[in-house]
Order: C-alpha cells, then sequence, then structure tokens
C-alpha cells in the first residue's frame, strides 16, 4: 500500500520559516539603519575636517525650514492641549490634599522629562519622516538615485545627510518650543481657571525643574530625531514596487519610528532612573 503524503511537516516548516522572518526583519532593519547612520557620521566627519567636501549646506537650511520651521505651530497645538489636559486631570487628585499648587512641579517635570520631546518625536513622525520616506522612495522608482550615482555623487551624501541632521536639530528645537508652550498652557490653566496664584505657581515650576531634567530631554530629542530620521531614509531607499512600494515604505516608517522612539525613551528613563536623574 503506497504510503500517504503526510502534510504536517509542511505546515512546520511554514510556521518555522513565518516565526523566523519576524525575528529576522527587524534585526535587517535594525543593522540596515546602523550602516546608514554609520555612513552618515562619516561624511558629517569628512566635511569637518576637509573643508572641500560639503553635503549641501542648501538642503540642510531647507530640510530645517521643512522639518522645524512648518511643524511648529503643530507641536505647539498638541503640546498646549497637553500641557492643559494635565493641569485638569491632575486638580481633583492635588484637590484632596490641599495640594492644588503641586500642579506647576507635575506639568513642569512630566514635560521636560518625557512628554515634550516624545510628543515632539511623534508629531514630526507624521509630518515629516513619512515625507521623506515618500520623496526618498519615489526618487528611487523615479531612478533619480541611480542618476546621481552615474554622476559619482553619493545618494547618502547629498540626500541623505541633510534629512537626518535638520530633523536632528530640528526636533531639538521644536522640542525647547513645546516644553515652554506645554508649560505656559498648564499655567495658564492653574492660575486662570484652578485659583493657583501666579507667583506661587511660577515659583514651583522653577523649583521643580532643573537643568539636568531639561538637559535629558533634549538629548531623548536629539536620538529621537535621529531615530526617525534614519528610518525614514532607510525605507525611502530601499523602495521597490512601484507607487505601492513608496507607500509600504511610508507606513513602514511611521509605524517603526513611532516604535523605536517609545522603546528608546523606555531605554534612556531606566538608564537615567538607574544613575539618579529619573
Amino acid at each position: 500500500m503506497p504510503e500517504s503524503a503526510d502534510p504536517k511537516p509542511s505546515v512546520i516548516f511554514r510556521a518555522l520559516d513565518s516565526v523566523g522572518g519576524m525575528c529576522v526583519r527587524p534585526l535587517a532593519v535594525v543593522g540596515g539603519v546602523s550602516y546608514l547612520i554609520r555612513d552618515v557620521a562619516t561624511w558629517i566627519f569628512r566635511s569637518i575636517v576637509r573643508p572641500h567636501v560639503r553635503f549641501g549646506r542648501t538642503a540642510l537650511v531647507t530640510q530645517l525650514v521643512r522639518v522645524g520651521a512648518r511643524a511648529t505651530w503643530i507641536v505647539m497645538l498638541v503640546c498646549g492641549c497637553v500641557g492643559l489636559i494635565l493641569a485638569l486631570q491632575m486638580e481633583p487628585v492635588l484637590a484632596e490634599y490641599g495640594q492644588t499648587n503641586l500642579i506647576a512641579n507635575i506639568v513642569g517635570i512630566s514635560i521636560t522629562r518625557e512628554l515634550g520631546p516624545l510628543i515632539a518625536a511623534i508629531v514630526v513622525t507624521g509630518f515629516a519622516g513619512a515625507s521623506i520616506a515618500a520623496e526618498l522612495g519615489t526618487m528611487v522608482v523615479g531612478e533619480e538615485i541611480e542618476a546621481l550615482e552615474a554622476h559619482a555623487l553619493n545618494p547618502i551624501r547629498f540626500l541623505v545627510v541633510p534629512r537626518v541632521l535638520a530633523t536632528t536639530i530640528g526636533l531639538i528645537l521644536l522640542t525647547v518650543i513645546g516644553d515652554v508652550t506645554a508649560i505656559l498652557a498648564g499655567g495658564f490653566m492653574g492660575v486662570v481657571f484652578l485659583g493657583v496664584p501666579y507667583e506661587l505657581y511660577k515659583s514651583n515650576t522653577f523649583d521643580a525643574i532643573d537643568l539636568p531634567d531639561f538637559l535629558t530631554g533634549l538629548l531623548k530629542a536629539g536620538v529621537f530625531g535621529l531615530i526617525l530620521s534614519s528610518l525614514a531614509c532607510y525605507h525611502g531607499l530601499r523602495v521597490t514596487g512601484g507607487a505601492a512600494g513608496v507607500g509600504r515604505a511610508t507606513t513602514a516608517t511611521v509605524v517603526q519610528s513611532v516604535l523605536a522612539v517609545i522603546l528608546a525613551d523606555l531605554l534612556f528613563t531606566a538608564i537615567f532612573y538607574s544613575v539618579g536623574w529619573g
């Protein structure tokens, strides 16, 4: 009697292949982004030590305007709303203990340490990260990247470096603006609607916010900007499959950037807590 084919091994192999792909793909992205960051750092170093090596300073200014200036009002709006929400949410809890004036401390610390850089990074991910991936992906589909290489122009040098630098610098500046906006919005809510004296609110805010709190927030913002811009450039340059590939790259950029930023924030928080800064 002929032996019947057993379908179980193929099912097992497909399951193992699926699990292996789930494990390998994130590592491939991490490795690719790491190499991209290495190349960006190399070109920046060369531009510093060799004045004749340039990476497109005009493009850097253009990207700063797009990433920073045009996203300013969105970051201010979101951070301002968060400041108002924090003040309103904390008031009932603190009022039970007669400590309504501590709203200033909570708003100041939470914004400068965590929420300011995190919110700015998420806004910039949707505002600039997706557009960078789509722009580079369209250039790949239109064979513009190949045209640059044919003219001996390095795409990393002229396309990626300005975008990564602009996003990193722009996110740091946007974080400062977002911090100030959220603290002012929380102060407006606390003083005008919750009855906290203005001088008391101001003194509590300055007493609560230390220089390490502010600087760690800016450090986070810089790393977040580096992560999301590198992911956007990585996915943009790896586009295949025409317009559908551009859409997939844009979606992957937004999803992975938000996830990577949150994981990086968790890592930073754990490190700062362990050294006594948290």
